[in-house]
């Protein structure tokens, strides 16, 4: 199971997870995490047995960080299901709990966006999820979206927040989890630039 989860796209891979009992679940991404190469003819067998088109090229997937792998998949969890599978880790493997925070990409990080970065986002985004989404953010989001709107567009934008109501956690967390995944699709298309939070003007000596 590991080794076939490591090897598929992370959304689906974290859907995955949240099917499994949480003692199986955590039992999988301990081995995802401390998984060797996998020898040829282990990965043959299984494209054999599995016998399906998306699974045919296994053997020749590029391999990537364990870390950076979990922390995509984490990412397309929903906010209970990471905050119950990151408790655990941290009682389990505390060291790799942290890394894999690290490499995650949350709502808040839309911090390190530029204007430019936040105005292509604002383009593609759907308005219904962004007032939504908008409804459970920091002050410091909150802002950064307004600022980077022309007056007319940031006082719609807050007309529709007001006018949604009381609405679900839930459906706050889907939407800001639907504006982190458009954000990464448009870093990594080149659209948009995320900051990896080091002083671009840092001088070394």
């Amino acid at each position: 199971m590991a080794v076939v989860l490591s090897k598929i796209k992370p959304d689906h891979a974290g859907r995955v997870l949240t099917l499994f009992p949480e003692g199986f679940a955590m039992e999988v991404i301990m081995r995802m995490l401390h998984m060797e190469a996998v020898q040829k003819e282990v990965m043959e067998s299984i494209e054999k047995t599995l016998r399906t088109e998306f699974m045919s090229n296994l053997a020749k997937t590029a391999r990537v960080d364990s870390h950076e792998m979990m922390a995509e998949i984490f990412n397309n969890l929903n906010r209970e299901t990471e905050a119950r599978f990151m408790q655990a880790l941290e009682e389990r493997n505390r060291e790799s709990a942290e890394k894999i925070k690290n490499l995650m990409f949350t709502f808040e990080d839309l911090v390190s966006l530029d204007a430019a970065g936040v105005q292509v986002l604002l383009r593609q985004a759907d308005k219904t999820k962004l007032a939504l989404a908008l409804k459970g953010a920091s002050d410091v989001i909150k802002d950064l979206i307004f600022q980077n709107m022309s007056s007319r567009a940031a006082k719609m934008l807050k007309e529709d927040m007001e006018n949604l109501g009381p609405v679900r956690l839930k459906d706050v967390e889907d939407a800001q989890t639907a504006l982190v995944t458009l954000t990464k699709e448009l870093s990594n298309s080149g659209q948009i630039v995320l900051s990896d939070g080091a002083e671009d003007g840092e001088l070394v000596y």
